[in-house]
């Protein structure tokens, strides 16, 4: 089993690759934007941290269930910061699976750009320029973490998809 955290800021791609990995691996997508939208909360407006606590809480015990079983699993979320992604490492670990971090890099620019295409034309919820600025300053990159690098431009890019399912699929085997 590998466990698979998706890392960026936001408008990276990472929900469009993480829907493409785990269709493809197959595995359990877990995306914690959903879970905060069962909730009522709207992640993009500003969530206290407790509140991402309880969400955070609510998808480690859905990933637990899932790699008992048997399953791949994806988290869609963030991966920022440090101690989240470290709290997905022992998740991992404690059912023995294989963890993985993949890092969608997006340039300021390429993000603002989705950013305003989407206030225009809405395809995913929108995020405040306050939330955005915030979520940047405190994202901490995963570079010494031996971290999938993807390019945002190439998250739905079947052959780049198709180069990280055999990729996981090889971890998963160990």
């Amino acid at each position: 089993m590998v466990l698979t955290l998706m890392c960026g800021l936001s408008f990276s791609g990472k929900s469009t690759l993480a829907a493409r990995i785990a269709h493809d691996l197959p595995s359990q997508l877990i995306s914690l934007d959903h879970i905060n939208a069962e909730r009522g909360l709207a992640g993009g407006q500003g969530i206290p941290v407790e509140e991402w606590s309880t969400t955070n809480r609510i998808a480690h015990d859905r990933a637990e269930e899932h790699l008992r079983r048997g399953c791949h699993v994806v988290i869609d979320d963030t991966g920022s910061p440090r101690f989240i992604r470290d709290a997905w490492r022992v998740t991992a670990e404690a059912a023995g699976a294989s963890f993985v971090v993949i890092w969608v890099q997006i340039s300021k620019e390429l993000q603002r750009e989705r950013v305003l295409a989407n206030r225009v034309r809405p395809v995913r919820a929108g995020v405040t320029d306050e939330v955005l600025r915030d979520h940047g300053a405190s994202f901490d990159d995963p570079e010494d973490e031996g971290a999938l690098v993807v390019d945002a431009r190439g998250t739905d890019d079947p052959e780049q998809v198709d180069m990280i399912v055999r990729k996981l699929r090889m971890l998963g085997t160990r």
